[in-house]
């Protein structure tokens, strides 16, 4: 097993799809944008985004996952910072802001989301833009994470591993929902991690944004402009700062 990891199989199990595509093309839309990446993660939006003439700023919590980050080709075009909302630099100002790879969901705490959206507004420009996605729960997406529906190969470094997820409960009232990610190594060994996500309703989320003063201008079911219900069991947002 190597040093990175946990970041190589981020990598490998998140490889570039419609989700990037959307979230690039809001955040290139404007040339040369001040842009906020927030739950960078390993950076392949970032990045992509700096090499396109944004102006990046990119935050993490997890130091792993941006120290692969520094890694990547253009790395030296974007500011890495370490942290959470609270990390964004004092008089920074954002024409665009993105949380993308569903991360709002690995913000538990109603609080916490809600600080997080104020945060942002904070710094961004009038007529700024945030962007983010969370699972739609109507969708039930929960009820395929299985080890016979989320079963994959994924090529490694240290060689093939197999990957799936598998959910172990599911609060339906409070939006939580538990589940385990496993992973069987070229040689055989098996190990999972446990993670705890929430997912939360249109009507939550738009009025922790309202909340924020943040006005809601889209949100839609999927990353091609499909309306909510209708895409692929998302909740894909976009606000404006007022």
């Amino acid at each position: 097993m190597t040093t990175n990891h946990a970041s190589d199989l981020y990598d490998a199990v998140n490889d570039l799809g419609p989700s990037d595509d959307f979230f690039l093309r809001l955040l290139t839309s404007k040339p040369g944008a001040r842009a906020l990446d927030l739950g960078c993660g390993t950076g392949g939006i970032t990045l992509a985004a700096a090499e396109a003439g944004c102006e990046v700023v990119g935050i993490d919590p997890d130091r792993p996952s941006l120290q692969t980050a520094q890694t990547k080709p253009s790395a030296h075009r974007v500011r890495w910072i370490e942290g959470t909302s609270s990390a964004i630099p004092t008089g920074a100002s954002f024409d665009v802001a993105i949380m993308s790879s569903n991360v709002v969901q690995a913000i538990l705490e109603d609080t916490e989301l809600s600080e997080t959206f104020q945060d942002i507004a904070a710094h961004l420009v009038p007529g700024g833009r945030l962007a983010f996605d969370t699972r739609d729960p109507d969708s039930r997406g929960w009820e395929a994470w299985t080890k016979k529906r989320s079963h994959r190969i994924v090529r490694l470094p240290e060689g093939d591993v197999q990957h799936w997820y598998q959910t172990t409960h599911v609060d339906e009232e409070t939006g939580l929902v538990d589940f385990r990610a496993h992973e069987v190594a070229p040689d055989g060994t098996e190990s999972s991690v446990p993670s705890r996500i929430r997912f939360r309703s249109q009507d939550q989320i738009r009025a922790m944004l309202l909340d924020a003063g943040l006005t809601v201008e889209n949100v839609l079911g999927g990353y091609n402009s499909e309306p909510a219900g209708q895409g692929v069991g998302a909740l894909v947002v976009t606000a404006m700062c007022r």
